[in-house]
């Protein structure tokens, strides 16, 4: 078996995956056709993944949001974003979604489809799944406060959480400290996206100020060892994406000691591996893992500790969490003694 296949039998849980993010290029064209929305210009779907920096990665994904309109878009989409998941041994999935993205489509229809997706996902492959609104950042905190708003409305038991994402600078998480304690007194459990193109003070003060529960990506932290030791203190959960650094960052070579996701590992950091857009960033979580033990040097036991991060860190009850470790346990020592 190769080292790909080896791990694909290691139980897993992804904790930073985005539905629009996971829209495969032909999925795309193919809405786009039937919506009648213009795509960025390129020759063929795979073409359309083609960038070099967070903000031109951040304008195909907004174009491609575009293109998911009607109830069954938003479920092909969902059930796609699943299975890809699953076959890659995901059994229970928290992703982000972007609805302000889709420009004109109510909040609700999209809700329908994404839990048709979620439902049949359900049904097909076994794997669970929760969703995490992300809160666009651009857009400033009054149109934030109406985005809860909208999110509050059509909740229900499989909305757990909230997000803070696109793009960072000059956009710091403090101004968003209102709208995240109400999120929070609502019940919904916080993240945020910092510290990718942001400075090592955005992920402290979505730390401080926005008192987050998990921590997406958070990089730059690297450049602040007090920072780096109290989030270490803190036992705080950031949820790291390899491939996604080689777009986003300046931090392109996987394999140099000196990448922030190794420094914040070896800093005794929790660091699980996620897969951020799959398609987008050609590859898909199996494959993340494949990185993090080749490139990133996660021994065997890094990657079982990773593993059971995302099932202590997950946003699902404690009975949940023991049901897992105790029904999950021999699949993933067995896998990590192949390794």
């Amino acid at each position: 078996m190769t080292m790909y296949q080896r791990l694909k039998a290691l139980p897993k849980v992804e904790i930073h995956l985005h539905l629009e993010g996971a829209i495969h290029p032909k999925t795309a064209f193919e809405l786009a056709r039937k919506n009648n929305v213009a795509l960025l210009p390129c020759h063929a779907p795979e073409d359309l993944y083609d960038y070099e920096t967070l903000d031109a990665f951040l304008a195909v994904y907004s174009a491609i949001s575009q293109s998911v309109v009607e109830v069954d878009d938003f479920r092909r989409v969902t059930y796609e974003m699943l299975k890809g998941a699953a076959d890659s041994g995901a059994r229970h999935i928290e992703f982000f979604i972007s609805p302000h993205a889709h420009d004109g489509v109510p909040f609700a229809r999209q809700f329908e489809g994404i839990r048709a997706g979620m439902k049949d996902a359900l049904t097909d492959f076994g794997v669970t799944s929760l969703i995490i609104p992300g809160m666009n950042r651009e857009l400033g905190p009054e149109r934030g406060e109406a985005y809860l708003d909208e999110i509050l409305a059509n909740r229900e038991d499989d909305v757990v959480g909230l997000g803070l994402d696109y793009y960072e600078a000059p956009y710091p998480p403090e101004p968003f400290a209102g709208v995240f304690a109400r999120a929070r007194k609502e019940g919904l459990k916080l993240s945020a996206h910092c510290g990718e193109a942001g400075p090592a003070s955005y992920v402290r003060g979505s730390i401080e100020t926005l008192k987050v529960d998990r921590l997406d990506h958070g990089y730059n932290i690297v450049d602040d060892p007090e920072l780096m030791a109290q989030a270490r203190d803190l036992g705080i959960m950031f949820t790291c994406c390899p491939s996604t650094t080689k777009y986003t960052t300046p931090h392109r070579d996987l394999t140099s000691p000196s990448h922030p996701i190794r420094r914040m590992k070896e800093a005794g950091l929790v660091v699980p591996i996620n897969s951020d857009d799959p398609p987008m960033f050609k590859t898909d979580l199996n494959a993340e893992y494949q990185i993090a033990l080749e490139d990133l040097k996660f021994s065997p036991e890094d990657i079982k500790a990773s593993v059971l991060a995302t099932i202590d860190h997950a946003w699902v009850d404690d009975a949940t969490k023991r049901q897992w470790r105790t029904e999950w346990a021999a699949d993933i020592d067995r896998a990590i003694a192949s390794l």
